[in-house]
This record gives structure tokens, C-alpha cells and sequence, in this order.
């Protein structure tokens, strides 16, 4: 007899979610046939109906109760395996499209319905294990990853961070209403999936509270090395290892030689203020979003909002409530994304699915990563035959810039001021998606006044605009962003002869083969490096995933052919660079009608990855030591 909770979290269900549940556990392909077939859906949440008859939902619900029921009593067992061809056809289904069986092999890893973890070819000796060690720089969600993979394998590892805790970016920034803007059951990793999230978006708390679960959960928080920061690592040629200096919260420093240095420092832990001039002489309080001043109380002051990115995004409606008045200075105006489900909590008929139907998680998450993904990266491509470039880059590109206008159109239709101040005249993606967090509506509150002109100055207490526009204030707020570019900059780190990473990335141009390695630079890995952030959707969760597989694939292979040394080759290297920026060439990123921060200062798009995550998974699956010199 079916429970009445499983009943009622049916009724809540996504139905092309169970249809895929459905046809995994009956192995039977008329699931994947009409009448069930979903209609395909854009929106980047799809519609939980799939767009089907009411009558063929409740045929769906029917069955799966039936099965649900079948495989609690014992009288049916859940399969242990799919064919390849089904599983392509089970995602082609699900979103309603064309998925390449290219596809299967890394949607059945993400999945858990194969092992991806990297494995010891033969056993390693003891010796070579115990002698061999790592260090891991930063405890965000790309150190934690590569610490448990790092275990898993028996290496050993020190792994440090400059703040108190684990979370990394997610420590460090408590601005208000801080949170993700990829939805959180696709923002968090495949081998420890969070069922209990209470909002599809969630906020920085909740965030930062699963990375430290995870890293509890795996044993790791008594091992790491808290209130350290890394102030030089230096490759030692005779011995092949890196000697690294750290200076520990009580004011000493120390030394440690480890063999391997992965970097999960990131891109965006700088933050960037010191381009504005005149900033000194402000009296009242200034501080970034990133260095959020608790003790600052804005009730009844007049604030001023540098900026209008994703932080400022998030952050505008809260201060806009609490402060007599708010300016905002914008540099550039953004394309603002609709959800319906950014506010939308989670419902606990959801989670008991994603906790007692198998493989209900899966498939959601799934959905999520193609519309989030791969599936939206085509339409960014530049089509040479569209005879309007200069607003987008081809017709489905197009279809995005007229919703997101008709959307910006309506929010302020009360205001038909500020549709020419926020409208943007650059491609949807071209800079960073925002989502919608009420944005629009605070921008027409009677103490909100919107500049579009970035700051030249401050004089005391006077914020002005490169158009003249000034605002007397009694606090900034720097919604600016972060120094990318620089990445690793608060670091001394030499390689083979002398080189400085400083000097091979000049000021802001760091360069990485598949973003992890760099000629010179021996046994040293960056996580989260360059052209490995993501701006066409996904995760960059996704991605350390991927990163700490390569990784822990080329130790692997070290370790069990004595070598002690392994630096990517200076061709292999460039090559590579060379595709990569060819390949950003025919993107929105590049496109001339915007400036972002993915850009450095002579145009090159350093930051993000112009590839597919199918391609960037394959090519991150497996090293190859052909790909690097290698030292006995």
C-alpha cells in the first residue's frame, strides 16, 4: 500500500524528473516514447508538467508508485546497469533535445552510476607513499575537493588557509543576501550531494555550512592548518621539492618541503578599490562588499553603491530598506536574468524525492546542467552571416536579448526613465548574467537614484561621475569586483631558474595549460586557474572536480614510475593558449562592444573557459605524461 507521503511529494514532483526515474528502473523504452514525451522547454527551470496532458502525468505518477511499491516489498530489484544507448536516450528525452552520446561516459561519473575517481595502476609501495607529500593552498570548495581525492589515495597532505574556517570566497564574503546565482543543487559536488537545501538559490550561510559539513564529514577540519597564509614557495632543483614559507597567526614563520604545491587560492579573493581616486580623503566609513563592516549600522544614511554587479545585485535591495538614500554608480549597465525560483524555497515533499526515489537527483540535477551548461553555450557562438552583431551573436542569441528586454521593459514600466539608463547595448552573456534579485523593482524606490556614469573622484565626502553627476554621502559601499588577473599575486612563488609566476603572467595575463599547469613551474597545480571560471552557466565546483582529477591522475603516474619531477612542455603549453584564445574569437566574451573583468588590460580573455564541460572533462580526464618533461 503506497504511503501517503510518497502520494502527496508525487503531486510536488517534476514529471519529466520521474519519467526519467521510471524508465531507468522499468529499463523500458516506451517511457521514451510518445505519449510521454516532454516538450522541450527553455527556460532554464522547466516546467515541472513537461509540458504534458494531465492525464499522461498521472499515468506517469501511477507507474512510478506501482514500481516505488514493487521495489519496497522486494518484488522488484533495482537495475545495476544501463545500456549506453537507453542513457542517451534518457537525457535526449529528459531536456527535450539532441544530447551527443559523447555525453555518457562523463554524465554517467557525474551521475554516481560509474566510478571516476583516479586509481593505482599497480600498488605503490609504502616507502614511496609515505615519502611523498602535497601541499594544498586554500580550504574553499577547490582545496577540500582535492584533499579528500588526495586521501582517498592514500597521500599525504597540509592543507592551509589565511582565514579562521573552511568556505573560502564563501567565508569571506557576508554581505547581505550573499548567495549563489547557479542553483544550489547543481553548485555543490557530485560524490557528496546535498538533498536538503532549503532554497533552489541558496544564500551564503547555507552555502558555506556545506562546504564544512563536507569537509567534517570527510575528517578534514582538525587537519587544516587555519590562520595561515603563504607568503613564498620556491622550487628546490636538487631535491625536487618545494620549500614553502608560511606565517602562522601568532606572527612566526616556518618552512615545509613538500614535493607537490596545488593552489585552490582562485581568481576572485583580491578585492579591487585602489583605481578610485581620491578615496583617502573620504572621513565617513568605506569598505568593499567583500569586507562587509557589520558594525556599520546605514539606518538613516545616505550610501553610496559603486558598481552594479553580482554583488551589487544582491546586496542593493537590503541597503536600499535600511538607509535614508542610495546612489549607485554605474560603469556599464548589466543584462538582469528572470527566476521565478530565485526567492522559491524548497519543499519538503521535494527533498523526501530526492531522498527515497532513486535516481530522482540524478536526472534533476541532470536538467539543471544542460540548461545551466552546454545547452546555452551554442547560442553564444557568433554567427558571420547575422546581419545585426552588434546587439547579438546570432538568432537564438537574439531570442535571449529580446526576452530579457521585454522583462527589463516591464519592471520599469513605471519609470520609462530608467529603461534607456539599464538597457544594455552589448550581446546577453557578454559580461556576467545576473539574476534578478529584485533589482529593477529597488531601482524605482523614491530613495534609490540611479547614475550611469562610473566614479572619476572622491572629494571628502562627494562622490562624482566621469558625467559630473555628484552625491554627498555618509558611506560607500565598493561593489567593484576583484583583482582576477592577479592571481596568486599575494604570493612569492619561483620556479626553475629563477622564473617568478609574477613574471611569466606579467601583470594580468596568467596562462595555464588546461588551467592547471605552467612551464617552469614543476609539480605545481592551480585549481580554479586560468580560463577555467565558467560564464556560460555550470559550476565551478564542476570543474575542481575535474581539475583535482587531472591532478591526482599525473601524481598517480608519478609516484608509480619514480618520477620525481613533471613540468608541462613549453609547446604543449602555448598550443594549447593558442587554441583556447582562437576559440574565444568566434564568443560573446570577445565581442567589442564591452568591457568585463574577464578581460585583461589589452583584451585577452584570461578569465573563463571558451569549452564545452563535455570537452574541458575529457581533456582533464587523464594525463598525459607526453605532455611534460619529466625528471627521474
Amino acid at each position: 500500500m503506497p504511503s501517503p507521503k510518497l502520494k502527496s511529494a508525487l503531486r510536488e514532483a517534476s514529471v519529466p524528473t520521474l519519467l526519467m526515474c521510471l524508465a531507468q528502473l522499468t529499463l523500458d523504452d516506451k517511457w521514451l516514447s510518445e505519449p510521454y514525451l516532454p516538450m522541450r522547454d527553455t527556460n532554464l527551470f522547466a516546467d515541472e508538467s513537461g509540458g504534458l496532458a494531465e492525464e499522461i502525468q498521472r499515468q506517469i505518477r501511477d507507474a512510478i508508485e506501482i514500481v516505488l511499491t514493487e521495489i519496497e516489498t522486494g518484488a522488484r530489484a533495482i537495475p545495476t546497469s544501463i545500456p549506453e544507448q537507453f542513457f542517451v536516450r534518457m537525457m535526449e528525452v529528459c531536456v527535450a533535445e539532441d544530447v551527443a552520446a559523447e555525453y555518457t561516459p562523463m554524465m554517467l561519473e557525474a551521475m554516481g552510476f560509474t566510478d571516476g575517481d583516479v586509481k593505482w595502476p599497480t600498488a605503490p609501495p609504502a616507502q614511496a607513499l609515505e615519502s611523498f607529500s602535497a601541499l594544498i593552498i586554500g580550504a574553499g570548495f577547490s582545496g577540500i575537493c582535492a584533499a579528500i581525492k588526495l586521501d582517498k589515495l592514500g597521500i599525504n597532505w597540509t592543507l592551509v588557509d589565511s582565514n579562521p574556517g573552511v568556505g573560502g570566497t564563501w567565508l569571506a564574503n557576508d554581505y547581505p543576501e550573499a548567495g549563489v546565482d547557479t542553483p544550489n543543487h547543481f553548485y555543490s559536488y557530485t560524490f557528496a550531494p546535498n538533498h536538503h537545501w532549503s532554497g533552489y538559490f541558496s544564500k551564503r550561510d547555507e552555502v558555506r555550512q556545506y562546504c564544512a559539513d563536507v569537509a567534517q564529514r570527510y575528517r578534514l577540519t582538525e587537519r587544516i592548518s587555519f590562520n595561515t597564509t603563504v607568503q613564498a614557495s620556491t622550487w628546490q632543483e636538487r631535491s625536487r621539492t618545494w620549500r614553502t614559507t608560511l606565517l602562522d597567526s601568532d606572527g612566526s614563520t616556518r618552512q615545509i618541503n613538500t614535493n607537490i604545491v596545488m593552489s585552490g587560492v582562485g581568481q576572485l579573493n583580491k578585492p579591487k578599490k585602489s583605481f578610485i581616486g581620491g578615496l583617502e580623503t573620504f572621513t565617513g566609513p568605506c569598505f568593499h562588499s567583500a569586507e562587509w563592516r557589520h558594525d556599520v549600522d546605514l539606518t538613516d544614511r545616505r550610501v553610496a553603491i559603486i558598481g552594479t554587479g553580482a554583488s551589487a545585485m544582491q546586496l542593493l535591495r537590503t541597503v536600499a530598506t535600511q538607509s535614508a538614500h542610495v546612489t549607485i554608480f554605474q560603469r556599464s549597465p548589466q543584462w538582469v536574468r528572470p527566476s521565478a525560483d530565485y526567492h522559491r524555497q524548497v519543499k519538503p515533499e521535494t527533498m523526501w524525492l530526492f531522498d527515497n526515489v532513486p535516481h530522482y537527483f540524478n536526472w534533476y540535477r541532470f536538467g539543471l546542467f544542460w540548461r545551466f551548461g552546454d545547452g546555452l553555450l551554442r547560442t553564444l557562438r557568433r554567427d558571420h552571416t547575422w546581419p545585426h552583431l552588434d546587439l547579438s551573436m546570432n538568432r537564438h542569441n537574439d531570442k535571449h536579448r529580446e526576452q530579457l528586454t521585454d522583462y527589463l521593459k516591464q519592471q520599469l514600466a513605471s519609470r520609462p526613465d530608467l529603461i534607456d539608463r539599464t538597457l544594455p547595448d552589448y550581446p546577453p552573456y557578454g559580461k556576467r548574467m545576473l539574476v534578478d534579485n529584485d533589482w529593477y523593482a529597488t531601482l524605482t524606490r523614491d530613495n534609490v537614484t540611479l547614475v550611469a556614469s562610473g566614479v572619476e573622484r572622491v572629494d571628502n565626502s562627494t562622490v562624482v561621475a566621469f558625467d559630473g553627476t555628484s552625491a554627498d554621502v555618509d558611506v560607500i559601499i565598493l561593489a567593484t569586483g576583484f583583482e582576477a588577473g592577479k592571481m596568486l599575486a599575494s604570493m612569492q612563488i619561483t620556479g626553475r631558474d629563477g622564473t617568478t609566476l609574477r613574471d611569466s603572467w606579467h601583470d594580468d595575463d596568467p596562462r595555464a595549460y588546461k588551467g592547471v599547469v605552467m612551464p617552469n613551474f614543476p609539480n605545481f597545480f592551480c585549481l580554479y586557474g586560468p580560463n577555467t571560471n565558467v560564464a556560460h552557466g555550470g559550476s565551478v565546483i564542476f570543474q575542481a572536480e575535474c581539475q583535482v582529477r587531472y591532478i591526482t591522475s599525473l601524481i598517480t603516474q608519478m609516484i608509480t614510475n619514480d618520477i620525481t619531477a613533471a613540468e608541462v612542455r613549453r609547446e604543449i603549453h602555448d598550443e594549447y593558449n593558442e587554441a583556447l584564445d582562437a576559440e574565444h574569437g568566434d564568443l560573446v566574451w570577445s565581442h567589442p562592444g564591452m568591457d568585463s573583468w574577464y578581460k585583461n588590460s589589452t583584451g585577452r580573455i584570461f578569465s573563463i573557459m571558451p569549452w564545452r564541460f563535455v570537452d574541458y572533462w575529457a581533456m582533464t580526464h587523464d594525463a598525459d605524461l607526453n605532455d611534460f618533461t619529466l625528471t627521474a
